[in-house]
């Protein structure tokens, strides 16, 4: 009996210390909003009548979403930034986002966007920068009933990341696509990277009066460099290389305004830093993609169903025009936390998420 009534507090004990509280860290940040192209589009173009779509297999194949329409075999560059930010699950869609979901925040991203509004007009529906805008107004609109009033609304967005990646189509399906546009007729490189940073500025000045304080701007990455070709076009990155030089003039102004944190990731040096030595960052093939069609699977995004390399882990592209889940993991890595002090410019996302 004593025995017994011994054994009793001795098992409690050993139940208190095998019963393990998990305590999850907060976010550093209350919420990340998303603004950008296929690049970081996560389903927003998945029921609209648009040829920039990719909500089938073989996109997702390492996703545990499936083909969720994230043009990649897993992870892009937003989805390893969120993880990096805390976040237990990724940034939902704006398309499909809950009214709670919200609070936490939305990827706008469109497939085929553009600054301007008629870039990739050739394939269909797709959701401008200007339009992504558009729904962040209104989201932002919901907020202000959640919360309350418009102060609760400004200060929740204030402590909130931000990123915008917009520009690569602008170039590659308008300014070099001279069959369909004449943008390249009209302009200059110099001229269209002033005409398209002018563009910029407005729609920026208007995602900072609806609340937007740490603004990431994404640079455009070498899209000249794709793997239809042995080397990369020079004249398309030159053109890329001015207006990402503007970037980092229009962060140093929007830093001037009150409350505002802007900065600049230099996606196209770090991917030129990942190209000098791949083999260093895990990659064995940089010159042909994983799925797609023609030279090298560098002319078409994958066919429906058809069967992607199975070393996906060592390539750098996995379409014609899309990195792998390896190769997003790489720069969201690089953006959260600057390996290099020409990867920012003034801070990496990490410093953004403590100012």
């Amino acid at each position: 009996m004593e025995r017994a009534a011994m054994r009793r507090p001795l098992l409690l004990i050993l139940a208190a210390a095998a019963t393990v509280v998990v305590v999850r860290a907060e976010p550093q940040v209350p919420c990340y909003f998303v603004f950008g192209d296929s690049l970081v589009d996560n389903g927003n173009n998945n029921d609209i009548a648009s040829l920039a779509r990719a909500n089938y297999p073989p996109y997702g194949i390492d996703f545990p979403g499936g083909a969720t329409g994230r043009f990649s075999n897993g992870l892009t560059t937003v989805d390893a930034i969120s993880r990096l930010l805390g976040f237990d699950d990724y940034i939902p869609a704006y398309a499909g986002a809950s009214n709670d979901q919200l609070l936490t925040g939305v990827n706008f991203a469109s497939a085929a966007a553009g600054i301007r509004d008629e870039t990739d007009q050739q394939l269909g529906q797709r959701i401008s920068f200007g339009g992504q805008l558009q729904n962040y107004q209104a989201a932002v609109q919901q907020l202000v009933g959640i919360l309350g009033d418009e102060d609760s609304a400004a200060s929740h967005l204030s402590r909130c990341i931000f990123t915008v990646g917009m520009g690569s189509n602008d170039y590659l399906n308008n300014y070099f696509m001279p069959a369909v546009y004449s943008t390249s007729q009209q302009y200059t490189p110099e001229q269209y990277a002033d005409a398209l940073v002018g563009q910029y500025a407005q729609q920026l000045r208007t995602l900072y009066s609806f609340g937007a304080r740490k603004v990431a701007l994404m640079g455009v990455g070498q899209v000249g460099c794709s793997p239809d070709g042995a080397t990369c076009a020079a004249e398309i990155n030159g053109a890329i290389d001015i207006f990402n030089r503007r970037l980092v003039a229009l962060v140093d102004q929007f830093n001037a305004l009150p409350g505002a944190h802007f900065t600049y990731i230099n996606a196209y040096g770090i991917f030129e830093d990942i190209l000098r030595a791949p083999g260093s960052h895990g990659l064995t093939v940089t010159n042909r993609g994983c799925c797609g069609v023609g030279r090298n699977n560098g002319q078409v995004t994958c066919l429906p169903f058809q069967t992607p390399c199975a070393n996906r882990n060592e390539y750098l592209f996995w379409d014609a025009f899309h990195p792998t889940e390896a190769a997003n993991i790489l720069v969201g890595r690089r953006a959260y936390s600057a390996a290099l002090p020409s990867d920012v410019h003034p801070v990496d996302l990490r410093t953004l998420a403590q100012l």
